[in-house]
């Protein structure tokens, strides 16, 4: 039985590792590496890139300030693209266009999707102009500190959850893939 175990383990764990692929794309001008992370979530190919800057000791109220709009990266603009449309709450994306992530930490945590400005568009100052609208998150502890800001996708069976995870904070969300 435990060998049998074994097999079925190595061979549904290289699937989920294949799942999400990250590129680092350039080293950000404060100094947080930037990545490109891609994910194939129901047949839809979803790419975010963002910059992911590291806590250095800082507390997390200090880098996610409660009730005000958080890039949710750093430098230039946190972005999330699919070839298929999704749907986070009510907040529905058209396939092929690049949208922008920010969040609202708080009690009750919010994700923000706005509009690319322009390409390389900063992250700061937040601007309400570009947002295109808000649904809410589910916050909570991880399970160990995590030190550098870290975006990830899990598959789920009703499609995916997009995740934030930094410091003792993780807040996610569930989305749908339209078929």
């Amino acid at each position: 039985m435990k060998q049998l175990l074994t097999i079925a383990a190595a061979l549904v764990l290289p699937v989920a590792l294949i799942a999400q692929t990250t590129t680092q794309i350039h080293p950000g001008k404060g100094g947080s590496p930037h990545v490109r992370s891609e994910w194939s979530i129901d047949g839809a190919k979803i790419t975010i890139e963002y910059g992911r800057p590291l806590l250095k000791g800082r507390a997390d109220s200090q880098v996610m300030p409660a009730g005000r709009p958080w890039r949710t990266g750093a430098d230039e603009a946190t972005t999330i693209t699919s070839d298929k449309p999704l749907k986070f709450g009510s907040l529905s994306l058209d396939a092929g266009t690049p949208y922008t992530i920010n969040t609202q930490p708080g009690d009750e945590w919010q994700l923000i999707i706005g509009k690319l400005g322009k390409p390389g568009q900063w992250g700061v100052p937040y601007n309400a102009s570009l947002e295109l609208g808000r649904a809410p998150m589910k916050a909570g502890k991880t399970s160990a500190p995590v030190d550098q800001l870290t975006i990830s996708i899990d598959d789920t069976a009703a499609g995916g959850t997009l995740k934030v995870e930094w410091g003792t904070t993780s807040s996610s969300i569930p989305f749908t893939v339209a078929k």
